[in-house]
């Protein structure tokens, strides 16, 4: 898979010292995964799940170091493209308002 921004994981990786092993572990196995749906993901990944958005579409999110975080995705299985979202705190991430941004 191609991602989209590595420059951004990497960001949320250097601000969130105690996620930065799961994101670059994570970075690792995503770029060489061939995923072509999320039950793919979820051979890696169990708990990845499937987010409806205010848009209709469908954001993958991944629990990070032991569900403190959350990273949010966009993948577009079709063309071999993860998109960075948004890395939230389980806290912010349980306000449900970044659903309403996509």
């Amino acid at each position: 898979m191609r991602i989209v921004s590595e420059k951004t994981l990497r960001q949320w990786a250097a601000m969130n010292r105690d996620a930065e092993p799961w994101l670059k572990a994570w970075l690792k196995a995503a770029e060489r995964a061939a995923w072509s749906s999320l039950r793919d993901v979820r051979i890696t990944y169990p708990h990845a799940d499937g987010v409806e958005v205010k848009s209709g579409r469908i954001a993958t999110v991944f629990n990070v170091a032991g569900n403190k975080y959350r990273l949010i995705t966009s993948i577009h299985y079709n063309r071999g493209i993860v998109y960075m979202l948004f890395f939230l705190t389980h806290a912010e991430y349980s306000r449900d308002k970044w659903k309403d941004k996509l």
